[in-house]
Formats: C-alpha cells, structure tokens, sequence
C-alpha cells in the first residue's frame, strides 16, 4: 500500500504486488508439478498409452543428462529433489518475508490468545 502526498492510501502498488507474487507462485507450480507428475508416472510406467510416460523414454532421459553432466544417471533424481526443496524454501522465504507485518501480527494474536489463559495448575 502506498500513502500519497494527499494522505489517501491506493491500493494499487498492493495489488500489483500480490499479483507478482501470484505469478511467481505459478511460474514455480507448474514446472514443479509437471516435472514431478512426469517423474512419478515414468518412474512407475503409468504411461496410458503414451510414449513420454514409459520407463524407457524416463531411463533414456536419465542416461542423456547423466553422458551430458558427466555423472551417474541414478544420482540426478535426488539432486534434482534437492535442488526443488532448495528452490521451495527460497519461495516460502521470499513469500515469509514480503508479509512479515502480517505473520508478526498472527503470531501476536496467538500468542496473546493463549498467554492470557489461566495457566493450569501443576502437581
């Protein structure tokens, strides 16, 4: 939110920012889901009849971007898991940081909520 010279408050810059922040969220999804719902059905040749979905065409891939990187096939599944979590916790930190001002608030309020409750007796 943005305060002008006049004092009012437009809700422009906001809106703006969470529609960043939506699309960043998608532009991370639906690699994701796409690569991993790839991996999963290849993995487990669930193919429905098509060729991109068979174990063959998932170990082929393997075996191109392991001669291509140098290494061994059955070490890039992990490595590309690795790299997704890393990427999933820089987006939640990004996300965590952008609304610090409302998590804090939360935290408060939960906190407060249950600080001011009796405390129960301890024999």
């Amino acid at each position: 939110m943005h305060c002008g010279s006049s004092g009012r408050t437009t809700a422009v810059a906001g809106s703006r920012e969470g529609a960043l922040m939506r699309w960043v969220f998608i532009a991370w999804a639906v690699p994701m889901g796409l690569f991993w719902g790839w991996f999963g059905l290849s993995y487990y040749d669930l193919n429905f009849g098509y060729v991109m979905l068979t174990r063959q065409v998932h170990d082929l891939l393997f075996q191109l971007y392991g001669q291509m990187l140098g290494i061994d096939p059955t070490i890039i599944p992990p490595l590309v898991a690795k790299a997704c979590i890393l990427d999933t916790l820089l987006i939640l930190a990004i996300w965590a940081f952008r609304r610090r001002r409302e998590i804090a608030a939360w935290v408060r309020a939960k906190r407060q909520r249950y600080a001011g409750a009796e405390p129960s007796p301890s024999a």
